[in-house]
């Protein structure tokens, strides 16, 4: 795969941080992702301009070190960037969660080339970039065998195989993947780019949320991948690398996902409370174990910093703990917000039904509820 000239050597924007950047973001969503919230949701229209323009604001560049074009204030701020998307759009902010993720594979990675030359134009958006390892995640947690073999060959590897439903991608885009090198019991990860080479991108299901998210299955046949583009092989060590912010980061949809449900079942309360306030999961008991949660997750986002360290296992596990609250919030605030409503939530297209249909992808992808339950069963 040969790197595009348009790719390598732009100038660099200063990326903003903290409460400036919360505001600026507040400001892009306001006017630029709220008014084509349905479309997205019922259209699969895919944001693509709203996702560059949150980028060369910032909100892809704070894990990254400052010498490859980011802020270096760590994985926290990423998470905070998007905590504030999910509270508008789930779809947009997985979206923001996959390109955050390539950029912290690229922040993690021991090759120059991807640091240098790649990872300055993720971390400002120029390049979008999805995630592609939730695969290889479940692979390496006894759940399910990487599909794609990487043959050896002069100057890379030669891949063949399937990688099913990579969100955040499209021509030119960029993603990780996972292999096993073929005739070893050895595994590589790479970046691959929509567009190369022996790659075909299908878009064959629809989803009952989260359509606009540019979600394909990946066919590799006879795709070449120079070493220029290996994040690591072996890659043992490197998984151990990135699976705390990987996780954490994730955590973000679901604190946004379940703060707008709080919000909308407090505006129903100010003309149903009389008949609301026998339910169960009311705002004020959701707003209590919402803070608990966020307030864990800031903590142990400032513990990861900005990656190149294995975590201790003390930490990996209240992460993942976290991320399993998450999707357990994100149900219930979601069930109660319906049940707030009343029939208003029970209209196709209405925002309480949205937001019931996007709680169930925080609860299902990689790493889904039960997959965490499964990790966390084998740690203890």
């Amino acid at each position: 795969m040969q790197v595009s000239d348009t790719i390598i050597n732009q100038p660099q924007e200063k990326l903003l941080t903290d409460a400036a950047l919360m505001q600026s973001l507040k400001d892009a969503i306001a006017q630029k992702l709220a008014p084509d919230v349905t479309n997205i949701d019922l259209k699969g229209i895919y944001p693509e301009e709203f996702l560059r323009d949150i980028g060369s604001l910032g909100a892809y560049g704070q894990g990254v070190s400052t010498e490859y074009g980011g802020t270096g204030r760590g994985v926290l701020p990423a998470l905070k960037a998007i905590e504030i998307v999910s509270e508008t759009c789930l779809s947009t902010g997985f979206m923001a969660w996959c390109h955050n993720a390539c950029s912290w594979y690229l922040q993690n990675t021991d090759n120059s080339f991807l640091r240098e030359q790649i990872l300055p134009q993720v971390a400002t958006g120029k390049l979008l970039s999805g995630t592609g390892l939730s695969n290889p995640m479940k692979h390496f947690a006894g759940i399910e065998k990487i599909k794609i073999i990487a043959k050896p060959c002069e100057g890379g590897y030669i891949l063949n195989g399937t990688l099913p439903w990579v969100s955040n991608i499209g021509d030119k885009h960029l993603f990780g993947i996972s292999a096993q090198i073929e005739g070893t019991d050895d595994y590589l990860m790479a970046i691959a780019q929509g567009g190369m080479q022996g790659l075909e991108l299908k878009q064959d299901v629809h989803f009952i949320a989260l359509e606009g998210t540019n979600t394909f299955r990946c066919l590799f046949r006879n795709a070449f991948i120079s070493h220029d583009w290996v994040l690591a092989a072996p890659c043992d060590r490197y998984v151990e690398y990135i699976k705390a912010g990987f996780i954490l980061m994730q955590v973000g949809m679901g604190l946004g996902l379940t703060q707008n449900c709080i919000d909308l079942m407090r505006r129903i309360d100010k003309t149903k409370q009389h008949v609301n306030r026998y339910l169960d999961d009311r705002p004020d008991e959701m707003e209590d174990e919402l803070e608990t949660l966020r307030l864990k997750s800031y903590r142990l986002a400032e513990a990861i910093g900005h990656g190149r360290e294995i975590v201790s296992k003390e930490i990996l596990r209240e992460v993942i703990e976290s991320r399993a609250t998450a999707s357990e919030l994100s149900l219930r605030a979601s069930q109660s917000l319906m049940l707030h409503a009343g029939a208003i939530g029970y209209v196709h297209g209405s925002v309480y039904d949205r937001r019931l249909r996007e709680s169930y992808f925080v609860a299902m992808v990689t790493p889904a509820l039960k997959h965490l339950r499964k990790v966390l069963a084998s740690m203890s």
